[in-house]
């Protein structure tokens, strides 16, 4: 069984940082892409920053500059370094891996619960 684990949301004040982890767990064969959405009150979940394995990184416009998402493949942990934080950026972040269990042919994509990220003006 796999499982995904965030930790380090909370709140910031606008300008503040805040850094998010997620770690995945459980019987993993391989991690393709590990990322990070969010999803605002009112609002589809989008897209904040994903890292392929091996591959190109990719932000929404709305974070570039700002955000930096990295990686620890050795321990299958994703991590979102947050700036110059806004009030916009108030959502909850989900981070999301498409991986292969062991046992599985097809990857699939699974997520964590959800971390909550307030910023105040």
């Amino acid at each position: 069984q796999v499982q995904l684990v965030e930790s380090g949301g909370g709140l910031v004040q606008a300008g503040g940082s805040l850094r998010l982890s997620c770690a995945a767990s459980g019987r993993i064969a391989s991690i393709n892409t590990m990322g990070w959405y969010r999803q605002a009150p009112g609002k589809q979940r989008e897209l904040v920053a994903v890292m392929p394995t091996g591959g190109s990184v990719n932000y929404t416009d709305s974070v570039k500059g700002r955000f930096t998402i990295s990686r620890d493949n050795a321990k299958n942990t994703v991590y979102l370094e947050m700036n110059s934080l806004k009030p916009e950026d108030t959502a909850v972040y989900y981070c999301a891996a498409l991986l292969r269990p062991i046992g599985s042919l097809p990857a699939h994509y699974y997520w964590g619960q959800g971390t909550q990220v307030t910023v105040s003006s």
